[in-house]
């Protein structure tokens, strides 16, 4: 069932929105050479509990995972790219590191998630980090009233395969609000003009994600970090937005 949100409950939306991009904001500019992922999980719970909000990611039991979620953020390291345990890992010079992260503040979810490159860069992977922003960003101009979904899809699958990316269909973004994971499923590729016509009120969370050399996925023994299957490296950006009867209102942007 898809429940589309008064201009209220959006503003609501929009505070937790705010509230992520702070965290992220923080935590990327903590994560540096020689810092481990988990202080960066620590300084994450410390964060969400300053603030009154609640992790929308712990305890959270899905059929795949091996056991309730038990931390609040998921900090994925090069070639893992989703669902990320934090663990005893020292960010190394070069390491690409996705964090994704969804909390409640009042009753209201937002979702978002951010690639960050750790030390020195190199080319090919700034690339891919920039190609995910850049198909987050085409995604967001095609969601407007009376588009379909199929054309938020279209439009972030044609900037992955257009820079040469392979898009893999088993994960992608969904509805949100009142919980973490609502309808529709928003693929991250698609055809303009099929699919479910866009209203205002409806929020979703867009995630376009991608491995260097593969759309193919396995997981580690934990059930819940995802790798890209040839080991290369991965990137992921996300943004909670609401369709207006304008642009797309982007409620996890950074201030």
């Amino acid at each position: 069932m898809i429940e589309l949100k008064s201009a209220a409950e959006v503003a609501s939306m929009r505070v937790t929105g705010a509230f992520i991009a702070e965290l992220l904001d923080d935590l990327s500019g903590r994560a540096k050479v020689g810092v481990n992922l988990l202080d960066l999980e620590l300084r994450a719970r410390d964060l969400i509990t300053r603030r009154g909000a609640v992790s929308c990611y712990w305890d959270y039991s899905p059929s795949f995972g091996r056991g309730p979620f038990r931390n609040v953020i998921c900090l994925s390291v090069n070639d893992a790219v989703l669902h990320g345990l934090p663990h005893d890992h020292v960010l190394a010079d070069g390491d690409v590191l996705s964090m994704d992260i969804a909390v409640s503040i009042d009753g209201w979810v937002a979702d978002s998630a951010r690639t960050v490159i750790v030390g020195t860069p190199r080319s090919e992977d700034e690339f891919l980090v920039e190609t995910t922003r850049l198909a987050l960003a085409a995604g967001i101009d095609a969601a407007r009233d009376g588009n379909r979904l199929g054309d938020i899809s279209a439009a972030i699958g044609e900037v992955c395969t257009s820079r040469g990316y392979m898009v893999n269909t088993d994960f992608g973004g969904h509805g949100l609000g009142r919980t973490m994971h609502e309808d529709p499923h928003v693929a991250n590729v698609g055809r303009t003009g099929h699919g479910m016509r866009l209203r205002p009120g409806l929020t979703l969370a867009l995630e376009p994600w991608l491995a260097q050399g593969t759309s193919q996925i396995v997981y580690d023994p934990d059930g819940w970090t995802i790798r890209s299957a040839d080991g290369s490296m991965t990137a992921h950006s996300e943004h909670t937005i609401a369709i207006t009867d304008g642009d797309a209102a982007v409620l996890t942007a950074p201030a």
